[in-house]
């Protein structure tokens, strides 16, 4: 019997990419992944931030933030990035047709998806389901959410985030709807990546650490070097 032979992927990086933000390797080698127009999405950079945007090996972005979306900001990350970004189009705070609204403008604006808050009425998600192109992106919450009608209503992707529940509601999920596509949170290790993937979800979202973070790890080896000298 042959053994099988290691596939060699030739690997290119410039100067400016050496020194970037890498979502952990389980979810690439876990992860099913979702197939959106061709392009396979197996984890997502959970940041607004241009800069760790531009300096991150993550399939896509997904850019949801606590304030009312505004299409400049979309605007401004849509032009930043190079990969696929879905947009956080409100649904919890901001409601009814400028939900709608803002959708359609995210599509315009080249959005992969749109996601909207765990809140959005079925109605607001079935029209914009069908006013827009790209996939409706509900999150969920609560295993005590109801799936069924967030799917008819035309959800066509979920985004589980339910802190230390997120494997248990994927699992209750998966069991109810094989086929559903999942986005889950993974948490803070390989271990709880690992079992939400098993759970059943089909991507990953990775919180990267913070720029302050960063410059404070880099910041103290430089202190580390200069007292060397």
């Amino acid at each position: 019997m042959k053994q099988e032979q290691e596939i060699y992927i030739p690997s290119i990086r410039g100067q400016l990419k050496k020194h970037i933000i890498y979502v952990p390797e389980i979810i690439h080698e876990l992860a099913t992944g979702i197939k959106i127009n061709e392009k396979l999405i197996k984890s997502l950079v959970f940041t607004t931030d241009i800069a760790i945007i531009r300096n991150m090996n993550g399939n896509a972005v997904i850019a949801v933030y606590p304030f009312t979306p505004q299409p400049v900001i979309t605007q401004a990350i849509m032009l930043a990035a190079d990969v696929p970004v879905f947009c956080g189009v409100g649904g919890g705070t901001t409601q009814g047709p400028r939900v709608v609204n803002l959708a359609k403008h995210a599509e315009y604006q080249g959005a992969m998806g749109v996601v909207l808050n765990s809140p959005t009425q079925n109605a607001v998600i079935r029209e914009i389901s069908e006013s827009i192109d790209i996939p409706v992106i509900l999150t969920v919450v609560s295993e005590n959410t109801d799936i069924k009608s967030r799917i008819e209503a035309g959800a066509t992707i979920l985004n589980v985030s339910g802190a230390a529940n997120t494997a248990k509601i994927v699992r209750k999920i998966r069991a109810d709807f094989p086929h559903v596509p999942i986005i889950a949170t993974g948490g803070p290790t390989e271990e709880t990546i690992k079992a939400t993937i098993e759970a059943g979800a089909n991507a990953i979202t990775y919180t990267p650490p913070t720029n302050g973070e960063i410059f404070s790890e880099l910041m103290q080896k430089y202190r580390d070097s200069e007292d060397k000298l």
